[in-house]
């Protein structure tokens, strides 16, 4: 009978086999065996904890990525409905000449026929120029009879009257212009004001 106590006999090809083995990596330790066993579970724990990490981080960049592009995709459609912004407001001097040059000519001068095909030309052409206005989003701010809107209208002046309400427009001086949904030019107004 063997003592539970003494070590088993081993048989003779399995020490040869762990001849050169460090004791460490033998077998023979339970509680090495153990230790192995917890440091592997720990081990464990720690690479699910880092793949929940990285699944969180990716989860942020596909979110800032999304934020980017759709960043990227409205400034190129701001650049696209804007581009014109520059030019189409030094072309308001020129709108704002013809109807100068229309409103200025006399009934009696229109009425010659020596003018009247100058006159219908500028017409035509300051009804073109309204066209392609229209066309690139550019459109006129309503003034006269409006209320006061300081993102719209810039007051130039108070005119006493009784008939209108107080911070109602009463004369617009130069006409106001939005390009899409931003303002390319305020309209600049004369306000009424309670009289003295």
């Amino acid at each position: 009978m063997i003592d539970e106590n003494e070590k088993t006999p081993r048989d003779e090809a399995v020490d040869k086999e762990l001849d050169g083995v460090p004791e460490e990596f033998r077998d023979d330790n339970d509680e090495h065996e153990d230790e192995v066993e917890e440091s592997l579970d720990d081990a464990l724990a720690a690479l699910r904890g880092d793949l929940e990490t990285a699944k969180q981080d990716v989860l942020y960049a596909k979110a800032e990525t999304q934020n980017v592009r759709r960043r990227l995709e409205k400034d190129v459609q701001d650049a696209r409905n804007y581009a014109a912004t520059g030019f189409a407001r030094d072309i308001l001097s020129v709108s704002d000449n013809l109807a100068r040059a229309v409103q200025s000519v006399a009934e009696a001068l229109r009425e010659d026929e020596k003018l009247k095909g100058f006159i219908a030309g500028i017409e035509a052409t300051q009804r073109e120029l309204d066209k392609v206005f229209g066309q690139h989003g550019i459109t006129r701010i309503a003034s006269t009879g409006m209320p006061l809107d300081p993102n719209q209208h810039q007051a130039m002046m108070e005119i006493p009257s009784d008939d209108h309400e107080p911070g109602t427009i009463v004369q617009e001086m130069q006409a106001g212009y939005m390009i899409k949904e931003r303002r390319l030019r305020p309209a600049m107004v004369g306000v009424a004001k309670k009289p003295d």
